[in-house]
């Protein structure tokens, strides 16, 4: 008890009474229902005050304990985890020559229009990224169900020498695979060009885009028409895909 109580004699009878009243208060009581004994309000007084300052002692230790520990945490690098971030992914294309193109059964059965699937995507590259989604063999496989927004860009590169032998039509393609399936298109973007006899090079871009309900464990590829494709330039050639919560 603070110096007000140390002065009273300890044990009269008079303290000894307003300590048996104070204990028969109802709760919510007034201090006020104390005024016919002086003595009685005046210890009464001193008690609450004696409380309401321990209690705001406790109240601040706690506090500066919370704070400190929040300095050190962050000090030490243990940051609260963030949420995951949505799922994600831009790849740009890395070259490749003709016999490693798709061909393979592992890519399923594709049309002749887009019989070349891309296998070698790269994600290391500074403009690229995979985000709560997996990339393998040039597949995405989606592991969060939900609405993703799927593109694609290729820069197709023709000789003008090998127009006419790999015709003049630039098809693309991307494909859907679900878990257990055959690929099913989803997009298909077609460019036929014409350039003159004496041009080096004949250059054209093909980008598509939509947006599609998928679900985990369903794989994206793009597949083309021929692999003259200009791999010199990671901003032109690309392919990826991003979920929307709608």
């Amino acid at each position: 008890f603070p110096s007000q109580l140390k002065s009273q004699a300890p044990g009269n009878a008079e303290e000894l009474r307003c300590l048996q009243v104070l204990s028969q208060q109802p709760e919510g009581s007034s201090l006020e229902e104390l005024s016919s004994s002086q003595g009685c309000l005046k210890l009464a007084s001193s008690i609450k005050a004696y409380v309401a300052t321990v209690t705001e002692d406790i109240v601040r230790r706690s506090a500066v304990k919370e704070a400190r520990r929040s300095y050190f945490n962050t000090s030490e690098g243990q940051l609260p985890p963030k949420a995951a971030g949505k799922p994600s992914a831009h790849l740009t294309l890395r070259p490749q020559s003709p016999t490693q193109d798709g061909n393979g059964r592992s890519f399923g059965n594709l049309s002749q229009s887009c019989r070349h699937a891309i296998a070698r995507w790269g994600q290391g590259s500074l403009q690229a990224h995979v985000q709560n989604m997996t990339y393998r063999d040039g597949r995405l496989r989606v592991q969060q169900p939900g609405k993703y927004y799927v593109y694609s860009q290729i820069y197709f590169r023709y000789r003008s020498a090998g127009a006419r032998d790999a015709g003049p039509q630039l098809v693309q393609c991307i494909q859907w695979q679900p878990a257990h399936g055959q690929p099913v298109l989803l997009l298909k973007g077609v460019g036929t060009k014409c350039w003159a006899p004496e041009a080096d090079y004949g250059l054209h871009a093909l980008y598509q885009g939509g947006l599609f309900e998928l679900k985990a464990g369903d794989e994206l590829f793009v597949s083309v028409s021929s692999l003259a494709i200009d791999y010199n330039d990671a901003a032109a050639s690309y392919f990826g895909a991003f979920r929307l919560d709608l």
